[in-house]
């Protein structure tokens, strides 16, 4: 499983309308121990190694970034349709993410890579490693590209910087209330990429909605079901359930509240002027709790 502290500090350009704000170090550092947690949800840490691509392109000498340039064309770099986008719309690329491609795919050279996998927005990214696994002598990799996922709202791709995402280390509860605030269309969708659902079941279901013989919020509730289980277990996807139905169906009290304390060590006093800045009614909270 391989990090990119290096190429993190570049930012890559893929998919993006503007220049990415490359991130800090201790950005990175911090990243690297939450993806840690989440990745040994899903591999064996007995048989995954972790690396880091520092450990080869902190070495490069400007002699070495030279000679990896001249492997690769500019030409070659400009055809990927971000670029051409913002070349058309007169939007700035800056030189370092002319280097961002060479330096995933020299990644590829570093590990001997057989096989790499990727969003289909890295596709890019991807062919460039096997030209210059070619260059430096080696069989170029097989890729293996996925579709990506729509976050929360089914307009962007999930993201942590947009706020549209489900976290794999978030607790059932969370995973399962998010998963059932999606659209009934977006559903599918992650029907056909998160689960094992075959796609002429999938299919079958979007008829038996749309005819109305079935509930898509029961459907709802199984693919929620079905992904906290994948990372939590069926035990507590299944409490993450009741707690959920209990709350949005029965109309009760959550199990757990989270308990604030309150110090008052004065009597609160309210200005006339906030008042009428505000527009509105202000209650001090000292009143409400006598």
């Amino acid at each position: 499983f391989l990090i990119g502290d290096f190429t993190g500090l570049i930012g890559d350009p893929s998919g993006r309308s503007a220049t990415r704000p490359p991130m800090t170090r201790e950005e990175i550092n911090k990243n690297t121990e939450t993806y840690k947690k989440q990745i040994f949800k899903i591999l064996d840490p007995e048989k995954t190694i972790i690396d880091f691509n520092s450990r080869w392109l902190g070495k490069l000498t400007s002699i070495d970034i030279i000679n990896l340039t001249s492997k690769y064309t500019v030409a070659r770099i400009l055809e990927r349709d971000d670029f051409t986008n913002r070349l058309k719309n007169n939007k700035p690329i800056s030189v370092h993410e002319i280097l961002y491609p060479l330096m995933q795919a020299y990644d590829s050279v570093a590990l001997k890579a057989d096989v790499e996998l990727g969003g289909t927005d890295q596709k890019f990214n991807l062919l460039v490693g096997r030209e210059i696994q070619r260059a430096f002598k080696q069989e170029p990799q097989v890729i293996m590209t996925t579709p990506l996922l729509e976050g929360l709202t089914g307009v962007e791709k999930m993201s942590k910087s947009l706020n549209n995402y489900v976290g794999i280390a978030e607790s059932p509860s969370e995973i399962y209330g998010k998963v059932m605030s999606i659209s009934d269309p977006l559903m599918f969708r992650y029907y056909e990429l998160l689960t094992d659902e075959s796609l002429p079941q999938i299919e079958k279901w979007k008829r038996e909605v749309k005819e109305e013989k079935i509930n898509p919020k029961d459907l709802k509730s199984r693919l929620s079901l079905s992904i906290a289980s994948d990372f939590w277990g069926k035990e507590k996807a299944k409490k993450a359930l009741q707690e959920f139905e209990r709350v949005f169906k029965e109309k009760k009290l959550p199990t757990k509240i989270e308990d604030i304390e309150i110090k008052v060590e004065s009597k609160v006093k309210v200005k006339a002027r906030a008042k009428v800045e505000a527009g509105v009614t202000v209650v001090p909270l000292i009143d409400l709790l006598v």
